[in-house]
């Protein structure tokens, strides 16, 4: 295998995360990084991950409605941390969602406005797929089948279902198999894998009981979330297999085709609340 280097982009939730990997066959192996690169604390000061030759600098950062602001910086600090330049580039993964519409579109348009400039290919990851391996780089001995559920606001839940599988398995090109699509659910309608499995996401916090899937999980993961090193390590393995695609190819993946609830929704919604909280009174 030749040397790459890949610029991984997330802004499908409030974080702003950047992450560029080398993996380089003449470095030999390396050992695995302690850090944890899932969780909402990690900060722009993150040591590199490693693992197996591969080194991975990132930032990730909470930066809300600005995450435009940052995104194209933390690309430049995490070159000079590299030591690389743009010209370096290899490929650039993106997280395609699904996540926030804007947000969705901004790393969509500074991964294919990169990827022109610099002559190279562009890798959507789904941001669900990328959670499942935030979890497993987060627990090791993660269960095979991860069911992920993100909040997806207006009482809903983005999920899908994967198992993980060996790089030498001819149908895994990203380490994962999906045995679920990417979904738009009530949280108390997720299909639940038919065996044992991990919930990995945020779902679990936003909803507590009226997720199911929390009773059943074997295994929870509530921090992971999309983050740029996995979809990072996940696009390595797409892009090794294949699946990059000219810029002009690459687009988000909504999934849901509604920005927001009527007012009528609104109303109902709170009526709804409101009765709630007045039954668990009695």
């Amino acid at each position: 295998m030749t040397r790459t280097v890949l610029l991984a982009l997330d802004t499908s939730t409030e974080f702003c995360s950047v992450a560029l990997l080398l993996a380089d066959p003449a470095s030999g192996p390396a050992s695995g990084s302690a850090s944890d690169p899932a969780s909402p604390s990690t900060t722009a000061a993150a040591p590199p991950y490693e693992s197996g030759g591969v080194r991975v600098w990132f930032r990730h950062e909470v930066t809300g409605a600005v995450s435009s602001t940052r995104l194209l910086p933390a690309v430049r600090e995490l070159f000079a941390d590299a030591g690389l330049t743009l010209a370096d580039c290899t490929a650039i993964a993106f997280g395609a969602g699904p996540g926030s519409f804007t947000s969705l579109r901004m790393a969509t348009g500074v991964a294919q406005g990169l990827a022109f400039g610099l002559n190279v290919p562009v890798v959507p990851v789904s941001t669900l797929e990328a959670c499942a391996e935030a979890a497993r780089i987060g627990t090791p001995s993660l269960a095979p089948r991860v069911l992920v559920a993100l909040d997806a606001r207006m009482d809903e839940v983005y999920w899908a279902s994967f198992k993980a599988e060996a790089e030498a398995e001819a149908d895994s090109d990203s380490g994962w198999r999906t045995l679920h699509p990417a979904s738009l659910s009530a949280p108390d309608a997720i299909v639940l894998p038919d065996a044992p499995f991990a919930l990995a996401g945020n779902a679990a916090q936003a909803f507590g009981d009226r997720l199911p899937a929390l009773a059943a999980a074997s295994q929870v993961d509530r921090e992971a979330l999309p983050h740029a090193l996995p979809v990072a390590l996940v696009g390595l393995r797409m892009y090794r297999a294949g699946r990059a695609v000219v810029p002009e190819l690459a687009a988000p993946v909504y999934v849901r085709d509604k920005v927001a609830q009527t007012t009528a929704e609104r109303m109902q919604a709170r009526a709804d609340k409101t009765d709630a909280n007045a039954e668990a009174l009695r």
